[in-house]
C-alpha cells in the first residue's frame, strides 16, 4: 500500500490505551468476541511489547518486532525506559507495520496498547504512530480504560481527570473515556456522591469540599481548586461506565466509539435508520447506562446495611 492510497477503502477500529491494570487486553478480547456476534470481522492487534501472557491469539503482535525483555536485557534499561525505546523502535519501523496491517484490510482492528503513562501525555512516538495509521486510511478512536476504584477516593480521582484531559489533548483522536470493572465497584468501597457525578463529571467543587474535610488534603485546598478549574474549563472529559460481563453495558461502549470513530456513517455495514440514531445518542444513553449500574451499586450497598443490621 503506498502513501498515496488514500482513495482505498477505510478501515475503523480502536486504540484501547490506560494505565497497567486497567483492563485493556480483557476488553480487547471481549469486544472482538461480542462484536464478532454482529457480524463484524475484527482484529486483535497487540502493540505492547510487555504483554507475554495474551488469552488469546492476536491477528498481529509486536513481539515480532520487538520485545521488552530483549531491549531491558541487551541495552540495560528498566521497564519504562524500554517501553518508551520499543515505541520509537516502532514509529522508526512504521513499514513494517503497514505491511502487516495491509493483510488486515476489511477488518475493525482494535490496538491493543502498552500501559505507560508518560506514552499517552508528553512522548511523541506513539501518538506519531496514530498519526501515521491516519494516513493510512484508518478511521481510530482512543478508548481510555480507567479502573473504576478511583471513584471511591476524591484525591485519586480528580488525579485521573487531569491524566484523562492531558491524553484527549495529547493524542489527538476522537476520545472515548471508560470506567472499567464496573462490575466490582462494590467491593471498593462506598462514594461519596451518585455514580452519575463522576461519569458525567459534574460540579467538581463539591469533591474539593469533600477533600477539605481530610486534614492532609485541607492543606491543598487552593492547589486543588485551581486543578479543578482546568479540568472544568475545559470541559471535555466524562465516563462511560463498563462491565464486559453485561452485554448491554458493551452495546453502549460501541455505540460510545461507533459514533466517535465514524463507523455508525460508514458504508461497512447496512443499517436501518433506527440503528444509526441509537448509536449517534450522546447523553441520553450515557445516563441510561449510568443510571443501571448506580441502581444495582445502591441496591448492594443497602443489601449491605440490611446485614449488618441484622448482626447487630
Amino acid at each position: 500500500m503506498s502513501e498515496g492510497s488514500r482513495g482505498s477503502s477505510l478501515a475503523f477500529g480502536q486504540v484501547v490505551i490506560g494505565p497497567p491494570g486497567s483492563g485493556k487486553t480483557t476488553y480487547c478480547h471481549a469486544m472482538r468476541e461480542f462484536l464478532g456476534r454482529l457480524g463484524r470481522r475484527v482484529a486483535v492487534v497487540n502493540l505492547d511489547p510487555a504483554n507475554e501472557a495474551l488469552p488469546c491469539p492476536c491477528a498481529l503482535d509486536i513481539a515480532e518486532l520487538v520485545t521488552l525483555p530483549d531491549v531491558m536485557g541487551s541495552l540495560g534499561l528498566g521497564p519504562n525506559g524500554g517501553l518508551i525505546y520499543c515505541m520509537e523502535y516502532l514509529e522508526a519501523n512504521a513499514d513494517w507495520l503497514q505491511e502487516k496491517l495491509e493483510g488486515l484490510r476489511g477488518h475493525y482492528v482494535l490496538f491493543d496498547c502498552p500501559g505507560q503513562v508518560e506514552l499517552y501525555t508528553h512522548h511523541e512516538s506513539l501518538k506519531n504512530v496514530f498519526a501515521q495509521l491516519a494516513k493510512w486510511n484508518f478511521r481510530l478512536a482512543a478508548v481510555h480504560l480507567v479502573d473504576s476504584h478511583y471513584c471511591t477516593d476524591p484525591g485519586k480521582f480528580i488525579s485521573v481527570l487531569c491524566t484523562s484531559l492531558s491524553t484527549m489533548l495529547h493524542v489527538e483522536l476522537p476520545h472515548v473515556n471508560v470506567l472499567s470493572k464496573m462490575d466490582l465497584i462494590e467491593q471498593y468501597g462506598k462514594l461519596a456522591f451518585n455514580l452519575d457525578y463522576y461519569t458525567e463529571v459534574l460540579d467538581l467543587s463539591y469533591l474539593v469540599d469533600h477533600l477539605a474535610s481530610d486534614p492532609f488534603f485541607r492543606n491543598f485546598r487552593r492547589l486543588n481548586e485551581k486543578l479543578v478549574e482546568v479540568i472544568e474549563d475545559y470541559s471535555l472529559v466524562s465516563f462511560v461506565p463498563l462491565n464486559v460481563q453485561d452485554k448491554q453495558s458493551m452495546r453502549q461502549v460501541m455505540q460510545a466509539v461507533d459514533k466517535a470513530n465514524g463507523y455508525s456513517f460508514g458504508d461497512q455495514e447496512h443499517r436501518s435508520l433506527e440503528a444509526l440514531m441509537s448509536a449517534a445518542v450522546g447523553a441520553d444513553f450515557h445516563f441510561t447506562s449510568t443510571l443501571a449500574v448506580q441502581e444495582k451499586y445502591v441496591q448492594s450497598q443497602d443489601k449491605a446495611v440490611e446485614e449488618e443490621v441484622m448482626d447487630l
